[in-house]
Parts: C-alpha cells; structure tokens; sequence
C-alpha cells in the first residue's frame, strides 16, 4: 500500500497544516457546487513517493488508518475489473481522487460538474479535500436541488455524504410514467439513496433526502449543542471516528462508539416505536419502526403487488422476489437476476425510506427524529390500502411541544424569504431567543430552529441549572413575581401577546370616539389596517396559561368598566406553579398527583371533571352544580360565541361572523371548511 501513497511537497505544508480536516466521499451524481470566492493557493502534485517521503504527510497515520485511505474497499475498487478499467464519471467525484478535484474545477474543467473519467487506484487523499477550491466553498447543493448555505468547513464532507437521490427524485420517477399510487409498474424500478447520506439526514427537511409525504411536516437541521453541530465536530477529519471522549460530558456511561446507540436525549419522552419503552436509545427506536416498516412492506406487496418482497441490506438492488414467501431475502433469492419488479408509486416511496433508514449506520445521531418520521408516515400510508394494517395505536410520530421540530411553531418561517424568525416572534419560536431575552432584554431576528435546545432553557450544561428569573413582564405592562424563578422561566412565553390593555389601545387608535364620547358601535371600514395591532387581529396568541393564572394581575383578558375579576389562582400548596404541576420536558399534566385530592381524575380526560368544594355556584345556568369546570366554561363559551354572531346579524352594518379555530385568523363571513 505504500507505493500508492500521496507525495505532499513540502511548499504546501503550512496549507495542509492551516486546513486539517478531510472530505467524506461516497457518491456519484454530480451536484452544482457554489464557491464564493477564489484566492490563490498552490495546489499540491501528485507523484509517486520515494524512500522516505511519508514522514512529511501531516496527518499520515491517522489518515491511513480512515476508510478514506482503503485502497481495498468496494468504493475505490469497484471499477477495477471493467473494460475499460476506469471510475466513470457518474462515480467519480466520490470514489476518485481525480473526479472530486474535476468536480472542483481546479483541474481546469468547469466547476460543478465531473466531465471526465477517472483513473482506478487513487481514494480520498490530502490533495482531494485541501487545494484552491475547498479554502474558500461554503456551500452544497443537495440531490433534491435545495441549497444549503454558510457551512464552512463541513461543505467538504457534505459534497459527498449527501446520497444521490430525494423527495424530488422518486416524484419525478412517478411523475414520468402517469402512474396512480397503486399501479405497478416494471419501468417503475427501485429509486436507491446511495451510501452513507448522513448531510440527508441532518438537515432534513431542508435537504428532502427522505421521502416526505404531501401534507406532513418534518424535522430540519438537527442541532444537537453548541461546539457539536457539524461533520468534523463530532467526526476526527482524518480519521473519521467519533470523537466519543468529547461526548461524556453530556451522555454518561459512553465509553466506546458501541455505547452511542444507547444514547437518547432528556427531550425524548416519547414511545415512538410503541413497544412500551422509552429508555432504549435512539436507535432502538429506530430499529423498531424498521420492523414494522419492512412487515407493512412485505404485506402490501403481498396483497397489493401480487408478489412477495424480501430485502437484503448488502446485495444490490436489495429488493428481491421473495420465491418462498419466508420474508428473507435468502442467498439463493438475493442475486441481480432475481430483483424485485413489481413496484407501485406507493411500495416505493416506503421501500426507499426504508433504505434511507438502513443507509445512513449513525442516523440516529445525525438526525433520528427525521428518520423515524419517514419511517412512521411510510407504515401510515400503506396501512391506508392493508387489510390488517400494523398497528401504530401506541407509536409516536413527533415530540412534545418543546421538541416538536417538524410542528409549526418551529417550522412556520420555512417558506419566508430570508429564512429567520421575525423579532417579535423569536423569544418563544426560537433555541436562541429566549436565553437573549433574558440575559439581555432583547429580542431581535433568529434562525430557525428545529426545536428548543438544552441550552434553551439552562444556562449551563454541566450542571444543567436554570436561567435565573426575577420576574415577568406581561403584555399589558404589569410587572410579576410568581415567587418561583422557574416558573417565571416559563411564564416567559407563556404568556399570550396582546392584552386587554391592547384592545382598549386599539380600539381607541382605530375609532376615535366623537365629541360625546360616542362609538361603540359604529363599523369603521379601516378598522383592519388601522394598527399594527391590527395586523394580529387582537389574538391573545396561543397557550397563554400564565395569563390565565394570574388572572387580573397580568390583565390577559378584557376585563370590563366598573367590573372586578379574581387574580392569582393559588391552588394548594405544592401544586401552584408550572413544574409542579406539568413535566418540565414532557409537558404532559402529573395526573397521578392529582388523586391525592380529585380520586376521580385518573386520566388528563377526566381532569376535567374536576370542581372545586368552594365551587357551588352554576356558572352556566344549566342547573347542574356537579359537573366539572370545564363544562361550565364549555357551556358559558357557547353562550357567547352564539351572542357574537346575533350581534353582527342583528346589525346591517356588520357581515355575519364564523369562527374557525384551526384557520388563522379564526374569524370570517364566511363558512370555513368542513373538517371530518
């Protein structure tokens, strides 16, 4: 192997030692590359090494030891029996020295593209991943065409260890044939992501290497914490090993990157897999969804396909015919001539993230939550066609609120142009804007995020102690301490946005009353466009508990002239702020306190069943002063959805008013859509 070693002159040394860090390779179809600027730097030659010349290769020893160095495996060798014996250029940016630096463009063809053949016998060396081009590329474009920017050093890895196929790929293969979601197709084929596609399952959405079924939404970048969000962060660049001493500090009991699947963040309550545990490490939960993926697979091909399916993770094509129906792609069975031809739109779209899955060995450290929503919807949408669909009725396909990455609260800026969240929304839509905020009392524009971050709330993660709040500040001005600084932490967003101070605000800004001090009443055509506040349509915002519980004090809702309202709710002792009450990651009610003085309320249903002994009045007028709170409340809120409307009919001037709670913004003229 030594004869095939790289010969590094020694003029570019201080270039090398300045880079330190390598490229991933492993694909084939060339992307656009973007660099953002050139400078000038010598780019090392390649020559055969004489006696001696190794002990001047920075970084020899831990390079060799790399899969980027073994000239052995499949991925530098796989050409090597062909006629002619050469790494066709559909190949060879990922699997040649030559083809990534054709690629590059340094060789003097166009950038972003490989134009030529490459020789067999070169790997990932020094000179692929350090010269003129990769000093300054900050940017990769992705197979699905998105392009994913201010990457830095990473974007090295990532022009390789990116897959070569997406979301749009596999439409497009659909698209061009006509095909309905059940039709089977021999043209159809299987659509393969490739090896090793770990940039894919990082950043998610924003790359689509998954299949991402229309009408779901996803996880985005996965951030992990700060110091370990990128490629060579986590990865040695030459080597390419985990650096696992490094994550200790946060995961204890990891001693070897054996120990890393055991791994599963504080944020991860829920079951996803629904085999009842939720201590496994994330790759057990993946593992467990790839089960009941590969068993709802070979059901729909069975019944729906008309020929059984069975998979094999190293031979290619890895679907094959099942000859003996045994669900094993057994030796016999797992040979080119015997691939699996029977493909639908829909057994594709589930078969390739099933690959996705398998293809990526660390993706649940790379980006598992966006896994195991492939691997969820894909069970979902073949169960739609099974006769016995596998059961999802205790798998999860997202987190709790906090952690919901793929939900709108985190994903809602996705489509704006520039792709941040807007100052005012940033403390509480953000990772980085609630610590911002209080620590400086600022609120400024975000990037997105795919969830809070450890970091969100605890400002230190050795001890994992939590932001210190001295006090609330709520939208209508006044000022609180609920006498628990953790429980202003989270009263922090959960808040509302708008006040009963506001409405008066806006009322008085958009129609000004005459000379009498007369205009309750009157339409004033401008009334939307009138305030910024308008622009809200006095929405109090959404889970505004800390406004409910401090009632008057915080002002939350209108409260009318010469009327009084009830402040703090005090509850009883043990039971009056957030987190003893709610699970400070999970969110979720702790019913099980609850017993202690409501034996009924064994479930969070029947919490709402719940009355107070000092509750003896009937709120809605219905006789009944049994039932639970929530019921009065549901009854009151009838009442008056029913006086709103009789109010706008009863005048000519007002149109008829619907509300529609899941359509922003919940009030209209007209009827809004039927939901079953």
């Amino acid at each position: 192997m030594k004869d095939k070693l790289p010969h590094i002159r020694i003029a570019v040394l201080a270039v090398l030692l300045s880079l330190m860090l390598g490229a991933c390779g492993s694909q084939e179809t060339p992307t656009p590359l973007v660099i953002k600027e050139t400078v000038e730097v010598e780019v090392p030659v390649m020559v055969t090494p004489g006696p001696g010349d190794v002990k001047d290769i920075p970084f020899e020893e831990a390079w060799t030891s790399s899969g980027h160095a073994d000239f052995e495996a499949d991925a530098f060798t796989h050409w090597d029996e062909d006629d002619p014996a050469v790494v066709e250029a559909a190949c060879a940016k990922c699997h040649s020295e030559g083809g990534y630096l054709d690629f590059l463009g340094v060789d003097g063809t166009a950038a972003g593209v490989v134009d030529n053949d490459a020789a067999i016998g070169t790997t990932v060396t020094c000179v692929t991943c350090h010269n003129e081009a990769t000093v300054v590329m900050d940017s990769v474009v992705m197979p699905s065409g998105l392009e994913i920017t201010g990457l830095g050093d990473e974007s090295r890895c990532m022009q390789c260890h990116q897959g070569r196929e997406s979301s749009v790929s596999v439409n497009t293969r659909i698209e061009e044939l006509g095909l309905e979601e059940d039709d089977t197709s021999e043209e159809l084929g299987f659509v393969n992501i490739h090896y090793y596609a770990a940039a894919a399952t990082k950043y998610g959405t924003e790359a689509k290497g998954g299949y991402e079924y229309e009408g779901n939404s996803y996880d985005a970048f996965f951030t992990h914490v700060e110091g370990y969000s990128t490629c060579i962060d986590c990865h040695d660049s030459h080597t390419l090993k985990v650096k696992v001493s490094e994550c200790t500090t946060c995961h204890t009991g990891v001693a070897s990157e054996e120990d890393l699947v055991n791994i599963r963040m504080v944020g991860s309550l829920v079951d996803y897999d629904g085999d009842g545990d939720v201590e496994e490490g994330i790759a057990a939960e993946i593992a467990g969804l790839q089960e009941m993926l590969n068993a709802a697979l070979q059901a729909y091909a069975s019944e729906v396909s008309g020929t059984a399916i069975a998979y094999d993770s190293v031979a290619y094509p890895y679907f094959f015919i099942d000859t003996n129906e045994d669900g094993e792609a057994n030796e016999d069975e797992a040979n080119y001539g015997n691939q699996y031809v029977s493909w639908t739109p829909r057994l594709l779209k589930a078969a390739y993230n099933y690959q996705v899955s398998k293809k990526d060995p660390g993706g649940y450290a790379h980006g598992g939550k966006y896994i195991i929503q492939l691997l969820y919807d894909s069970i979902a949408d073949l169960n739609t066609v099974l006769s016995s669909p596998v059961d999802l009725s205790t798998a999860n396909r997202i987190d709790d609120g906090h952690f919901a990455g793929s939900e709108e609260p985190f994903r809602h800026w996705d489509e704006d142009e520039p792709t941040v969240v807007e100052a005012e929304c940033s403390r509480c839509h953000s990772a980085t804007g609630l610590p911002l905020y209080i620590t400086e009392g600022a609120e400024i524009t975000q990037p997105t995020a795919n969830g809070f971050l450890c970091s969100t709330c605890h400002n230190d993660l050795a001890t994992y102690t939590r932001y210190e709040v001295a006090s609330v500040t709520f939208p209508s001005g006044t000022v609180v301490d609920s006498g628990d600084a953790n429980m202003n932490l989270c009263i922090n967003c959960h808040q509302g946005l708008l006040s009963g101070v506001d409405v008066d605000e806006f009322i008085a800004e958009a129609h000004p009353v005459d000379e009498e001090g007369v205009a309750d009443e009157t339409v004033f055509a401008g009334l939307d466009q009138a305030s910024d506040l308008a622009t809200r349509d006095a929405n109090p915002h959404y889970f505004a508990a800390g406004a409910m519980l401090f009632g008057t004090e915080a002002k939350g809702g209108y409260e009318y002239e010469g009327k009084t309202y009830l402040g703090r709710f005090a509850h009883v002792q043990g039971f009056d702020t957030c987190t003893s009450c709610h699970s400070a990651h999970g969110l979720d009610v702790k019913v099980q306190a609850c017993t202690g003085c409501h034996p009924t309320a064994t479930d969070v249903e029947a919490l709402g069943t719940i009355r107070g002994p000092n509750s003896t009045e009937d709120y809605d007028g219905d006789g009944d002063t049994t039932e639970g709170l929530a019921d009065e409340i549901d009854t009151v809120r009838e009442a008056l959805y029913a006086a709103i409307q009789a109010y706008a009919a009863e005048d000519e001037a007002l149109d008829a008013i619907i509300f529609y709670s899941p359509d922003y913004p919940y009030w209209s003229s007209t009827p809004m859509p039927m939901v079953l």
